[in-house]
């Protein structure tokens, strides 16, 4: 038997934001983690509610939330208090900041448009230091999009044909420049080889970086906003595109490309640091298989595929496996079910509907709400009894559309926290109920 005080499962933002936040308290932590998280696939922008559910645009969220939560109070937000949501995104940023991964916002707090790769703007609260915050009047000449040679992975063209399309930028000059990178073809073996982090090994190298340089500055304009496609990393975050800043004097726009995200990866990395500085176990590539009750409603043990027979126990347990592209959810022809560790669901046992008649709607598909429904300590029930010891966070919770609200980061990071602060008062409470007898 190995024993911690808290198990988080899953290793995305929601979890590795409750497993933070319990290091912090001092507590023995162990995260289980099947794999690569969606961070691969992240945009590496944080949204805290960028739209209501009936689709009404939000501008600041902050202000937003209480009317959601009224309307929707099956919403994870209405969990939560506002204070936490508040002081669970100052405190991630100052987890980030601490590894050298900044992420800023509007001084008012409002969400500010950010450019996607197939040129929509999007809004979003949290941003990269090199992700341009469109509000209000332009700061720029015109819109300079970057083609790489050979890279399949972004589309420019589409983006400017896209983006010029619409008003705010449908009077302003754009075009597509294309540019060479020394030694990216030798790492093609076929035409859809190439990937972001191929060019990032390439661009570590001085020569390569050099040109890259060279390039920029003769072909892009001083006044123009370079839309970049997330190729450049660093082991300290964003210092590759501070450097490239300085060695150009150009304003970039990093865009995510088609996985993996360098963006994303910059979070996941800069998180998997603050993980491993703080103490925290990580079981990489291991995935829990089962759990046992007892008939109180507690946890008592987990199973995992590495440990075999060796149980794995925990005061608390923090459920963050994600929805179904993580495969936190799991849908078949007749339900969707949680498989981890066979929690309730909530959703609609009439298969048409879980889903619009038209592919895309202009409203959200039911299924994209299905998940494990809790109480307001975030605890969820397995076979109609509350669990005691185990806490849930992130998009495995029922009652919102993460994608269609622009909430995803937001619920992952407010919900991860108060899940592990959830956890921490049960456990001081057990304490105190231990030394009174």
């Amino acid at each position: 038997m190995i024993h911690y005080d808290i198990a988080v499962i899953g290793g995305g933002i929601a979890g590795f934001t409750a497993a933070l936040r319990a290091l912090e308290a001092g507590k023995k932590t162990v995260m289980i983690s099947a794999g690569q998280s969606a961070l691969h696939f992240s945009s590496g922008s944080i949204d805290v509610l960028g739209h209501f559910p009936n689709g009404e645009p939000v501008s600041q969220p902050f202000e937003a939330i209480p009317k959601l939560v009224r309307q929707h109070p099956e919403h994870p937000y209405a969990k939560v208090s506002l204070e936490e949501i508040t002081q669970s995104l100052t405190w991630f940023q100052q987890q980030l900041s601490a590894q050298k991964v900044c992420l800023y916002h509007q001084e008012d707090n409002a969400n500010h448009g950010r450019i996607t790769p197939l040129g929509t703007v999007r809004p979003t609260w949290l941003s990269q230091g090199h992700v341009y915050q469109h509000r209000g009047p332009r700061r720029f000449s015109g819109l300079c999009f970057v083609a790489i040679e050979g890279y399949r992975d972004a589309q420019p063209t589409l983006a400017k044909d896209t983006i010029t399309a619409q008003r705010d930028f449908a009077s302003c000059p754009s075009r597509t420049i294309t540019l060479s990178i020394p030694g990216a073809e030798r790492l093609r073996r076929n035409r859809n080889e190439l990937r972001s982090v191929d060019l990032s090994r390439l661009l570590a190298e001085p020569d390569a970086f050099d040109s890259l340089c060279e390039q920029l500055i003769a072909q892009s304009g001083p006044d123009e906003l370079v839309i970049l496609p997330a190729i450049i990393a660093d082991v300290a975050g964003e210092r590759g595109m501070d450097v490239l800043k300085q060695r150009t004097d150009r304003c970039f726009h990093e865009v995510p490309t088609m996985p993996p995200s360098l963006l994303g990866i910059r979070i996941e990395t800069a998180l998997q640091r603050a993980f491993a500085s703080a103490g925290g176990v990580l079981l990489r590539g291991d995935q829990v298989t089962g759990g046992e009750f007892d008939d109180n409603g507690c946890l008592t043990a987990l199973h995992t595929r590495q440990l075999e027979d060796i149980p794995l126990t925990a005061e608390a347990v923090i459920l963050a496996t994600g929805s179904y592209f993580s495969r936190g959810l799991n849908a078949d022809r007749t339900q969707v079910s949680e498989p981890t560790l066979g929690l309730d669901m909530v959703q609609s046992p009439d298969r048409s509907e879980w889903r619009n008649d038209d592919f895309f709607s202009q409203q959200s598909h039911p299924f994209m709400a299905f998940g494990i429904n809790t109480d307001n300590q975030l605890r969820p029930t397995a076979r109609g009894k509350r669990c005691q010891n185990l806490f849930v966070c992130g998009a495995v919770l029922s009652g919102y559309d993460p994608v269609y609200e622009g909430c995803g980061g937001g619920v992952a990071i407010a919900t991860g926290y108060a899940a592990a602060q959830r956890a921490l008062a049960v456990m001081a409470s057990a304490k105190e109920a231990s030394h009174a007898n």
